[in-house]
């Protein structure tokens, strides 16, 4: 696998790339969620990589990526960042999938990209509606509930989460609240999240997790998606509440919208890479011939989302 060196408004980002001999099909750009990094896609690259050019990437602020305290941290910045890496890196139209935060910046950039987006995945993706107003869940809420409104303001409170945060044990007592399937909760796993948060840049953008503003609203995104979109759900997701949430993206998704439900938490990727791999391999092998249709569910909708909903971000260890 390459590791490609790039760079984004002059800071050096972190990507691998994989591809067999003849690649079939759209490239894939892989983008993780809150507080991973290209690691969390450790399953999946190689199987993807079988017959499809795939890059994955940490966005600024997280993983091997540059962590510099002036940039302004949120949607728009990896937005850009995943524009700029399709045109400068890839050049050629692009699948992005993303996971959590990941989910909304893959979004965003496969709105903006127009037809060099071949398609967007959505696994498990944060991000607000229009009518949307709740505070986000996950460590946001927590911190709210158990410290107030103090921390939002206490740099020295701010330090002590993130301290507390970082620990090997937090970190895995966190993993085990969002994976269904703990079998994937290794080692290996709580390294890649803890590592990156030792870098002298990561406190800074912890930080900023309690100040970005909400992002652009994703009935908004929707709308001007022009690629196919594959809804790919972890539905018993304790963070973002998965079935509640469904119904609202039922409603806003574009036509040629396709779901797949599968019985995983918040990152069904690494929880069950066997199973998202296939759904995505079939929905990739069925993007040339993909004609504008109503969505498909695997299962009915509830009428009515969940009132809890995050916004973007979705904070700490969420993903």
């Amino acid at each position: 696998m390459a590791t490609q060196g790039w760079t984004h408004l002059g800071h050096p980002v972190h990507s691998l790339s994989r591809a067999p001999q003849e690649p079939i099909g759209p490239a894939i750009l892989l983008v993780h969620g809150f507080g991973a990094s290209t690691d969390h896609f450790r399953h999946n690259i190689p199987a993807l990589a079988e017959h499809h050019e795939v890059h994955a990437i940490d966005l600024l602020g997280f993983g091997r990526s540059a962590k510099p305290a002036e940039l302004a941290y949120g949607g728009a910045l990896w937005r850009d960042q995943l524009c700029a890496y399709v045109a400068e890196r890839i050049g050629r139209p692009t699948v992005l999938v993303g996971n959590s935060l990941g989910g909304f910046a893959a979004l965003a950039a496969g709105a903006a990209l127009g037809d060099q987006a071949a398609g967007v995945v959505l696994l498990n993706a944060a991000g607000p509606f229009s009518d949307e107003q709740a505070p986000p869940k996950g460590w946001g809420k927590i911190a709210r509930q158990t410290i107030g409104g103090a921390l939002f303001k206490s740099p020295v409170l701010q330090r002590i989460l993130f301290e507390n945060l970082r620990r090997p044990a937090t970190i895995r007592r966190t993993l085990n609240q969002v994976y269904i399937d703990k079998t994937n909760v290794d080692e290996a796993l709580v390294e890649a999240i803890r590592l990156p948060s030792l870098d002298p840049g990561a406190f800074g953008v912890f930080r900023t997790v309690f100040d970005i503003p909400k992002g652009q609203p994703l009935d908004e995104l929707f709308a001007q998606l022009t690629c196919p979109l594959l809804l790919l759900w972890g539905i018993r997701d304790p963070w973002i509440n998965a079935a509640g949430r469904r119904g609202a993206f039922q409603r806003h998704a574009p036509a040629n919208t396709t779901e797949v439900v599968l019985e995983a938490g918040h990152c069904p990727h690494d929880e069950v890479p066997e199973q998202v791999n296939r759904a995505l391999l079939e929905w990739l092998a069925a993007l040339a011939t993909v004609e504008p249709s109503p969505q498909l569910s695997s299962e009915p909708s509830p009428e009515q989302p969940s009132s809890d909903d995050p916004q973007l971000p979705v904070p700490a260890a969420a993903l």
